[in-house]
């Protein structure tokens, strides 16, 4: 069961995309997130509680069209669930805080892990640690 939290963004100002990710399981197209191409040092948080989800640090160009992370910022940030929809196997996560859905998670990632967290831009929210300044997704 998820924690109970005070979300940073009430569900009712999600726009269309953020919404259909976050709460119905939905992907954004390749290639279309905002944060996809970001590289300012930080930490993306989820965007409904603002939970810390992963470290700029962590994050790397797989290629995908989708923002890539080698590892969240710690064990309980993300929770795991077995995806069986669209005729494959795959794991789906989720924010550990509010069960945000976020994406999913690849062994095909570089090391120190070897795992590929391909995550929708539009359940994160940035934040620059220089400027402070926060990116919605």
């Amino acid at each position: 069961m998820a924690k109970e939290t005070t979300p940073k963004t009430p569900l009712t100002e999600l726009n269309e995309i953020q919404r259909y990710v976050t709460q119905e399981r939905g992907t954004e197209a390749p290639y279309s997130g905002k944060l996809l191409h970001n590289q300012r040092e930080g930490v993306y948080h989820c965007l409904c509680c603002n939970a810390p989800l992963f470290f700029s640090a962590s994050k790397f160009d797989s290629g995908c069209g989708w923002p890539s992370f080698y590892q969240p910022v710690s064990d309980d940030a993300i929770r795991y669930l077995d995806d069986n929809s669209h005729n494959m196997h795959r794991v789906e996560i989720r924010c550990g805080s509010c069960d945000a859905h976020l994406g999913h998670v690849f062994p095909d990632g570089p090391q120190p892990t070897g795992e590929r967290y391909c995550v929708n831009s539009a359940s994160l929210s940035f934040t620059d640690d220089e400027s402070g300044e926060q990116t919605a997704g």
